[in-house]
């Protein structure tokens, strides 16, 4: 008759069977720590791997997205609404010319100061235009002056600036005086002048008046 001889089996047999036992049933132990953090990069995923039912909801963030990344043609139309815009966040550069409304227009600014004074401007051309009449001279310096008067009007587009007078003697102990000269008004423009001459020398003389017309 055999004896049987007891064998305690060593450590090392004893992880082995479990080893087996764990692999012949199908059951899997998921090593969670087998990744190193940040191993996993754009590079190890494969295209459209990562579909929007993957991303938690409200993961991606502003400071999560490089710098001019989403493009219009990435977004879906109708998906932004006013309620998305941040208030005062819009400027009129980032509106396409022409698409906003003018607003109203705004008061007058104050008056700015005054320019420069121009170039002195050159007068056009001067003409004398004159008319005389002849002033009896009655008995001398007896103070009954005898006067006559005479009218001078410039030409069609002149305008008269200036006139004077004068007598056809001029000694010194002639009585001969201008009584007034007086300008003509056509139209708001002075456009000749009005003399009278008086004359108590004793002697006839021509009152002559002279009328300074110019063109401009």
């Amino acid at each position: 008759m055999h004896r049987l001889i007891r064998h305690r089996p060593s450590p090392a047999m004893v992880v082995a069977c479990i080893a087996l036992g764990v692999a012949l049933t199908g059951t899997s132990v998921a090593a969670v720590n087998a990744l190193a953090p940040n191993s996993v990069g754009t590079a190890q995923l494969r295209a459209n791997a990562v579909t929007t039912a993957k991303i938690r909801a409200n993961a991606v963030t502003a400071a999560k997205l490089r710098n001019r990344s989403v493009t219009g043609a990435k977004i879906a139309r109708n998906a932004i609404t006013g309620s998305h815009v941040l208030n005062r966040s819009l400027t009129a550069a980032d509106f396409i010319p022409g698409t906003l409304p003018a607003g109203p227009a705004g008061p007058a600014g104050p008056a700015g100061p005054a320019g420069p004074a121009g170039p002195a401007g050159t007068i056009g051309p001067i003409t004398v235009r004159q008319g005389s009449v002849l002033v009896p001279g009655g008995v001398a310096q007896n103070g009954a002056y005898d006067t006559e008067t005479v009218t001078v009007n410039c030409n069609a587009g002149e305008k008269a600036i200036s006139a004077g007078a004068g007598w056809s003697d001029d000694a010194n102990d002639r009585e001969l005086w201008v009584q007034r000269l007086t300008p003509i008004v056509t139209g708001g423009n002075v456009t000749g002048f009005r003399g009278t001459g008086g004359n108590d020398s004793g002697n006839n003389s021509t009152f002559t008046l002279y009328v300074l017309c110019y063109t401009g």
